[in-house]
């Protein structure tokens, strides 16, 4: 409503996550995005790739028609969207190698019957999506503390950026900058740090008990 940039918040509330996570020797974090420039959303899990990423954090904030709707949300892959990745994939021996490791290479370089590789590729998504849904549900109970929740439970979603059955992800919808209220909190330098918090929190919640480790490969 007033004219709060998406872009401004969403990278404000990522470098102060990062802070966070880099002050906490568990974590790694590395940004998709450092800058105002323009990442596609299905170039945002090539570069979590690229980095050997163990998980993917993207942070959204919310628009709706209705000015009234608030509230954060969090959303985790579809098993709609996992399984049309892996269908592609599955056909592509590059990408078998990227998923799977020697795995992969193993498997398209030898006459193994195609259902084996669908197999492993589904014991991955199994394991990323488990991680997924348990760090969205620590994530939305951080959050639920410093405000609204436009959803109580983790969303499934067949969203572009959460296209990666290998790399357990979550979507974070911080609020909704359509509404005049949560626009102004967003656009807050001290609220962009409770965001920050939560998420950090949720991550560590979760990693504490579950040490960081990578999918099976």
């Amino acid at each position: 409503p007033n004219g709060t940039k998406e872009k401004n918040v969403t990278i404000a509330i990522a470098r102060k996550l990062r802070a966070l996570l880099n002050a906490d020797p568990q974590f790694k974090p590395v940004l998709t995005r450092d800058g105002d420039y323009f990442i596609s959303v299905m170039g945002r899990s090539d570069v979590a790739r690229k980095q050997n990423a163990n998980f993917l954090v993207s942070i959204h904030a919310d628009a709706a028609p209705n000015r009234d709707a608030t509230g954060a949300s969090v959303w985790v892959l579809s098993n709609r969207r996992a399984n049309s990745e892996m269908a592609g994939w599955l056909e592509q021996h590059e990408k078998q190698s990227e998923l799977l490791g020697g795995a992969g290479d193993v498997l398209a370089n030898s006459q193994a019957d195609p259902y084996l590789s669908q197999a492993v590729l589904d014991l991955q998504f199994g394991h990323s999506q488990r991680v997924g849904y348990d760090v969205a549900t620590n994530v939305l109970s951080q959050l639920q503390r410093i405000g609204n929740l436009h959803k109580r439970r983790p969303e499934h979603a067949s969203l572009g950026v959460l296209r990666s059955p290998d790399i357990p992800s979550i979507l974070v919808e911080t609020g909704f900058i359509s509404n005049n209220g949560e626009e102004r909190l967003l656009g807050s330098d001290d609220y962009q740090e409770q965001i920050a918090e939560a998420i950090y929190n949720g991550l560590r919640n979760y990693f504490m008990q579950h040490p960081l480790q990578s999918a099976p490969r």
